[in-house]
């Protein structure tokens, strides 16, 4: 039995997805052996906590050849600027404003604060990403976050009033030492903010293909306001976000004393009613993930019956568990399309279905294509107009398989 990573307490595994590769290393040599490991998440009933059983050795997933960058997307861009623009509303006053970005990758946020003349730093361990941010004027160290890094930091450029992170605090396994370094660096009134898939929307949607290497933890506030106590801080506010098939931003302050909204205790208490105290509220997950992947995989074998041809759009991280476990492969998908230039012309972790272009993709014209870049729908429909007006149609997976 697996313990938990942050209280020690026994967990109580949800699901297991079996063997899986590095969700997010795309293969260039199919005659190579794959690192696999096994992935499976547990409940924990002490802290409220979901979380991977094993985890991957973090070098071996964000170092050099780390294939995300942020800045591909314009909502993703957009979103960034949102945030932007609340920091440099938050720290415009202060005297020797102060702001610290955990998990920077390419700059997409910190780029406008440093274009306002803010002080700031960037906490980016991926070399190649955090070179793009130092191309855009923002200040990074290449290294990654704990308790040791922070005091270093604070001794060099004094407390923060302003810590931030998103899309990075879930993917850090010793976040106990992150907790620690957060309180070491932020000033007595600063705010500590990040956000993550939020772990009530992939019970909803049985969005199993949120759960990979990459994403050790999967936030609850619940879990989250037991985790902020821990090293003396308090969740105050929580707001929902639309990106990456449905996000949360947390709020943090220290101490006890601090102002919580009225947020707080209407979205704790839908949590509860979703029993995501209790392993009660994950013993439907695992049916439901099962029924979602039959569908998929039944859905392109009938398209496949008819003659016709499938394609894909985004090669994401999560789609390695979503067409690894739904046995999905280059027999059913014939090409991936993707803008990412380290990917084009690799093949998928696992299944090794080929990246391609998306010029290919714009020639080719395939009758049906599988969103995986689910997350982007609403922007991918916009941009690919022209696709769906000739009958192209997408095949998208969650809270149920459709065609459209």
């Amino acid at each position: 039995m697996s313990l938990c990573k942050i209280c020690n307490n026994d967990l109580e595994t949800v699901i297991s997805f079996g063997e899986m590769p590095i969700s997010n290393r795309f293969v260039s040599d199919l005659t190579e052996d794959e690192f696999l490991y096994d992935l499976s998440i547990g409940f924990c009933p002490e802290c409220f906590m979901v979380q991977l059983e094993e985890c991957v050795d973090p070098a071996m997933m964000f170092n050099e050849d780390y294939a995300y960058f942020s800045s591909i997307s314009k909502a993703m861009e957009d979103h960034f600027e949102e945030m932007a623009s609340e920091i440099i509303d938050i720290v415009s006053e202060k005297p020797s404003p102060f702001v610290l970005e955990l998990g920077c990758n390419d700059g997409i946020m910190l780029k406008h604060v440093a274009a306002h003349g803010i002080p700031h730093l960037g906490i980016e361990p991926s070399a190649n990403v955090a070179a793009s941010a130092r191309q855009k004027g923002v200040h990074v160290l290449e290294d990654f976050f704990n308790a040791t890094s922070a005091s270093e930091i604070k001794n060099r450029y004094g407390q923060a009033d302003v810590i931030c992170g998103a899309n990075v605090m879930c993917h850090i396994e010793d976040i106990n030492s992150v907790f620690q370094g957060v309180s070491v660096l932020l000033k007595p009134e600063g705010v500590f903010f990040f956000e993550d898939p939020y772990l009530a929307d992939i019970i909803k949607k049985a969005s199993f293909d949120q759960i990979y290497d990459e994403h050790v933890y999967y936030f609850s506030g619940l879990a989250v306001s037991e985790l902020a106590k821990r090293h003396g801080l308090q969740l105050v506010n929580m707001v929902p976000q639309e990106v990456h098939g449905g996000s949360m931003r947390y709020y943090l302050s220290k101490g006890s004393e601090n102002r919580v909204t009225k947020n707080i205790g209407a979205l704790l208490a839908v949590e509860k009613g979703l029993n995501l105290h209790s392993l009660k509220g994950y013993v439907s997950f695992k049916k439901r993930v099962d029924s979602i992947s039959s569908d998929f995989k039944n859905t392109l074998l009938k398209i496949r019956a008819e003659g016709k041809r499938i394609a894909a759009y985004g090669a994401t991280s999560k789609s390695t568990t979503f067409l690894i476990y739904s046995k999905v492969g280059v027999d059913l998908i014939d090409y991936v399309s993707d803008t990412t230039p380290t990917k084009i012309g690799k093949y998928t972790p696992g299944t090794h279905i080929p990246v391609k272009s998306h010029e290919h993709f714009i020639l080719d014209n395939p009758p049906y294509t599988v969103l995986l870049a689910w997350n982007h729908k609403r922007e991918i429909l916009e941009k690919e107009k022209e696709y769906r007006e000739k009958g192209g149609k997408f095949i998208t997976f969650f809270p149920e398989v459709t065609i459209e």
